[in-house]
């Protein structure tokens, strides 16, 4: 297991209040259809800095990496899932 130092997390974490002071100003902000590229974007950058550093997924094995991408995957069924359903209408 490799040690982490608390410096790490604490940029990390900074980082994270940062992330989540951009999305409360994004939805103060009206982007147009560009709204929600933007909040998923933002998101997807704080999934990554979570499964990164405080999941410990940047020095895991192979075996955990397969299932990190199976359960992004899976994230993806359910989107496709939910705008076919969502499209059709």
């Amino acid at each position: 297991m490799t040690i982490v130092p608390k410096k790490i997390y604490l940029r990390v974490w900074i980082a994270l209040l940062a992330l989540l002071a951009l999305t409360w100003g994004l939805a103060e902000v009206n982007l147009g259809p560009f709204n929600n590229v933007a909040a998923l974007g933002i998101a997807i950058t704080k999934m990554l800095l979570v499964v990164l550093f405080f999941m410990h997924g940047r020095w895991e094995k192979p075996l955990t990496w397969i299932f990190i991408v199976a359960g992004l995957i899976w994230f993806l069924i359910m989107v496709d899932l939910t705008l076919s359903d969502y499209l059709t209408r």
